[in-house]
This record gives structure tokens, C-alpha cells and sequence, in this order.
């Protein structure tokens, strides 16, 4: 990490957790308004807190000329990581694999480096451990992030808009061959525990079942849509499910991850047992198509790219009045902080009484009650 001006502050930017469109739009936003505060320079750790951790710190410079057009770009110039949480960081001691705490260590570092603040952007895992770090003495500020829109607080978080266009445009390419084959054809979409992008898509899309982790769904009620859908072999339907949904008498259909520091199971193929349970019940031709990783790439669009930089400039607006331990949250039109503490207080599922699930109910679309 080369030095510049040691008369000026220091910034610290990374982003963790899974990637979304509009990282790099924070990243550019925050550079360009800490170029022409002129107060401060801003640094990149790459890795999230590997950057930091990682010997020798792997810490870039970020200057307007780094950060020229990245808003466009999808993806993290900084890169990330899911699994180096610094309060249960992967470790091989006497040649067994554990997990052990480097917060204190992490906090060290970075004062020793002669940064004054961080910014960490990331979603509702990644900023348990800012409110962690915080209450261990960091000055931290905190950017939503997330495809899956699960973070308590914001109406909105980056990347999730975008993925919501492309599971939309996914849908809307799978209809007409729907239609034209007479098949039920079901789309996987991500969504862990909460069905924002299901139901988004879904209703944007126009298809006849949506199925979200918020509404255990009865095989019987997906069977009843269906056969109204079809009359001797005629009719098609389009069948949209979050990844974590469920059936009423089930679970979710996961594994375990194999890779050390990584929590969480791993999701996916709740569409194809739907797709066998309908193929025998039904005897239709039931197609399956898993999104996965496509809704975390490509280009962000317009809405991901001004939220992004609201919300880059509002976190260096934090960290130059020393207001640590809040991040910027979109509400009711607005951009405001809040607390880190608030934030992670609660995991943001779709209510029940919500006004999507409503107009989907009022539309009759199936939601597998």
C-alpha cells in the first residue's frame, strides 16, 4: 500500500459477502465524493477482510482514474468473499481446520495502517460483523447491499432491482416455448428465506404460481391451478419458486457446503422435486430452468445505479461527520441512516399482509395456499 498525502485521512472500502450489480457504483460514488471533499484519500482491501488479514495486505489506492466508468460494470473491482468473517475466520492449526476470532487483530491492523474509518458494504451477514466490529472499537459505516432485499430497514438494497429484470426477462423467454409446447415450465429463482425476487418477477412476468419461503405451499392448491390451465392436453403455465420455498409437510431442499468458512447450506432444487410432483400427478410436461448465479452479473441498470450512488455518497457523508455504527437505508422515497444495530435487529421477509401479495391473490395468481 503506497502512501500519497499523510496529512490527509483515510478511508477504508470493501465489499463482502456474495456480489451484486452496483458494487462498483458505491465504490466509484464514495471516491469521487471524498475526491472533492479533498479531505480525504480512500483505500480498497480486496477480499473483503482478507484484504486486511492476508499478509501482505492486499490494499489499493482507488483515485477517480481507478474507480472512470465502473458504475456500469457488474461485479467488485475489490472482489469478495462469503467466508472470511473475522469473528470465525478459517484457520489450520496442528494441521486440523477450525474457526477463530481475528476481530481484535483486524481492528489493530487497520489503526496501524493509519486508516480512520471503513466502509463496508454488504448485506445482513456482513453487517452483524460490522456491528461486531464496531462494538469492539472500529468506526465502521455500513451500505446495503443484496440481491435477495432481506435486510431490515431499507426498502430497497443494491442489486436487487436489477436481478428482479433479469429473472423477469428470463420468465418472459420462457413463456411463448411454455405456450407453444404446452408445458408447465418452473424457474428456480434465488431467494433464501425471503421471496422478494419470486414475487417480483413473478407478478412482473405475469406466470400463474409463485411460491416464496414466507408461505409453505400445499402440492394440492399448485395441482388445482394447473389443471384449470389445461384442457385435454392444451395450455401451458409458467411456474416461478424461490430457491428456500417449501411445502407445508417439508423442508427446504439444501446441502451442506464442503468449503471451511462458509455457514450457510447450500440451496437449490426445490424446482425439479416440485417439477417430479407434478409429472406424476398430473401427467404434464414440466420443464425445469434454475437462474442461480446469472441474477447476481451483468450490466446494473439505471435504478441500481442511483441508488448506489446515494448510497456512496450518504456513507462518506457518515464517515465525515463521525457518525459510525449507522448505514444509509432507502425509506419511503428517502435516503437516511439508521443504526447498524437496528438494521441487523430483524431479517426482512415479505409480510403476510404485504400489498404485492395482496394484488398477486387479487389477480389470481397461485401462491400455494
Amino acid at each position: 500500500m503506497n502512501e500519497v498525502d499523510n496529512t490527509m485521512k483515510k478511508l477504508l472500502l470493501l465489499t463482502s459477502g456474495g456480489d451484486c450489480p452496483g458494487l462498483n457504483g458505491v465504490i466509484r460514488a464514495v471516491v469521487k465524493a471524498a475526491e472533492h471533499d479533498g479531505n480525504w484519500q480512500v483505500y480498497g482491501s480486496r477480499r473483503a477482510y482478507c484484504g486486511v488479514l492476508e499478509k501482505p495486505n492486499d490494499i489499493i489506492h482507488l483515485t477517480s482514474e481507478v474507480v472512470a466508468g465502473i458504475h456500469v460494470r457488474g461485479g467488485t473491482i475489490l472482489e469478495t468473499v462469503n467466508k472470511g468473517n473475522p469473528t470465525a475466520f478459517p484457520a489450520e492449526i496442528a494441521g486440523e481446520q477450525v474457526f477463530i476470532d481475528r476481530s481484535d487483530e483486524l481492528i489493530s491492523i487497520i489503526k496501524q495502517l493509519g486508516f480512520d474509518a471503513v466502509i463496508n458494504i454488504g448485506g445482513d451477514g456482513s453487517h452483524r460483523v460490522s456491528q461486531h466490529l464496531f462494538e469492539h472499537g472500529l468506526n465502521i459505516v455500513g451500505v446495503p447491499k443484496t440481491i435477495d432485499n432481506d435486510l431490515y430497514g431499507t426498502d430497497y438494497t443494491i442489486g436487487f432491482q436489477t436481478a428482479v429484470d433479469t429473472a423477469t426477462e428470463a420468465i418472459d423467454r420462457l413463456i411463448p416455448t411454455a405456450q407453444s409446447h404446452n408445458r408447465v415450465i418452473v424457474t428456480e429463482v434465488m431467494g433464501r428465506d425471503a421471496g422478494w425476487i419470486c414475487l417480483h418477477s413473478a407478478i412482473a412476468a405475469g406466470a400463474e404460481v409463485a411460491l416464496i419461503p414466507e408461505i409453505p405451499y400445499d402440492i394440492e392448491a399448485i395441482k388445482a391451478k394447473l389443471t384449470s390451465r389445461f384442457d385435454k392436453g392444451h395450455g401451458f403455465a409458467n411456474i416461478v419458486i424461490s430457491e428456500g420455498a417449501k411445502p407445508v409437510a417439508g423442508g427446504v431442499v439444501s446441502k451442506q457446503s464442503n468449503e471451511l468458512g462458509y455457514e450457510n447450506p447450500v440451496l437449490g432444487g426445490i424446482a425439479e422435486q416440485l417439477a417430479s410432483q407434478i409429472r406424476v400427478a398430473l401427467d404434464l410436461d414440466v420443464r425445469v430452468t434454475v437462474l442461480g448465479h446469472i441474477q447476481r452479473g451483468g450490466t446494473p441498470n439505471a435504478f441500481d445505479r442511483v441508488l448506489a450512488a446515494e448510497f456512496g455518497v450518504q456513507a462518506f457523508e457518515l464517515v465525515k461527520r463521525g457518525q459510525f455504527g449507522f448505514i444509509p437505508v432507502s425509506k419511503d422515497g428517502e435516503i437516511k441512516p439508521i443504526s447498524l444495530k437496528e438494521a441487523t435487529s430483524e431479517y426482512r421477509v415479505i409480510p403476510l399482509e404485504h400489498p404485492l401479495i395482496t394484488s398477486a391473490r387479487a389477480m389470481g395468481m397461485c401462491l400455494g395456499e
